[in-house]
């Protein structure tokens, strides 16, 4: 039994990396039987039918997967925000950041467009930049008048599965264009009206760049936290998860408890005011899901 990589997924064919070419795959029925969906990532095992075509047999464990968008063992996501255009969102970037640390998964920040703004809003988003950083994350600000940022981005994807995710039209295509121009991906203007591009991924694909394996994404506006529960939101934010044990009482959620160490950090200022709001306002969106259902 041959085994690869699923790096397409498109009109029902599972696209099959392995060291002797692409295979164009289905899927065994019984998998629909099962509930099991090969997703783009998956190790799987699959029989050879002819040079280009298969059948995929077995879909090995995974490490981790994100159903938005579909993908299985991912070594770390690139957040891509943009500048403006639409406008740079820290409440949206968090969002992201809970989704991928709820999975365990290694995320990049990466800001696009940054020379499309005003020095005022430039010093304003490195103010965000050095907030991120102290918690422990990677940000690179990224201009398309600066190309050498290429140069220091292009190592984090080495050796590794990297998913680019980000709110549509924030440049992940063009970013990914930009990395290796022979893509040429479709890229489309922003709908200034809407202030968000339009969805010109329609599908997900593992590229090669960088030494690694990069995933292009359809573009999305909304993240729920429908697999977490109220007790799992602490963990997901790096600096209170470091708070946590000192807190007085056990399941503590930093809210409204007396003696929390979380609430004292954010009054000593280890813990930025924003990001301690937006774990607040998730908070009360997972409280308000558990109470409608």
């Amino acid at each position: 039994m041959a085994v690869g990589r699923i790096i397409k997924a498109l009109s029902g064919f599972y696209y099959v990396q392995s060291n002797e070419g692409v295979y164009a795959c289905r899927g065994r029925g019984v998998f629909r039987n099962k509930k099991i969906t090969p997703l783009v990532g998956d190790f799987v095992e699959f029989e050879v039918r002819n040079e280009v075509e298969g059948y995929i047999m077995k879909v090995r464990d995974r490490s981790n997967e994100l159903i938005r968008p579909p993908i299985a063992n991912i070594d770390q996501v690139g957040i891509v925000s943009a500048a403006t255009f639409p406008d740079f969102n820290p409440l949206l970037l968090d969002r992201f950041l809970v989704l991928v640390e709820s999975k365990h998964i290694q995320p990049l920040i990466l800001i696009t467009k940054m020379d499309l703004i005003a020095q005022a809003e430039i010093d304003r988003i490195k103010e965000y930049q050095t907030a991120y950083q102290e918690i422990g994350y990677e940000v690179k600000l990224l201009s398309s008048k600066e190309p050498e940022w290429i140069s220091e981005v292009m190592p984090y994807f080495k050796d590794k599965v990297t998913v680019f995710a980000g709110q549509s039209g924030v440049g992940k295509s063009s970013l990914l264009n930009t990395l290796d121009p022979n893509l040429y991906l479709e890229t489309a203007e922003i709908s200034k009206s809407l202030g968000r591009g339009k969805h010109t991924t329609r599908h997900v694909e593992l590229l090669a760049i960088g030494e690694g394996l990069v995933a292009d994404t359809p573009g999305f506006s909304a993240l729920e936290f429908s697999d977490l529960e109220p007790e799992d939101l602490g963990p997901c934010f790096p600096e209170i998860r470091l708070h946590m044990p000192d807190c007085k009482f056990r399941g503590c959620l930093h809210d409204k408890e007396p003696k929390c160490a979380v609430k004292a950090a954010v009054s000593d200022g280890a813990i930025a005011d924003f990001r301690y709001d937006h774990y607040l306002r998730f908070l009360e969106e997972i409280k308000t899901r558990k109470t409608r259902y």
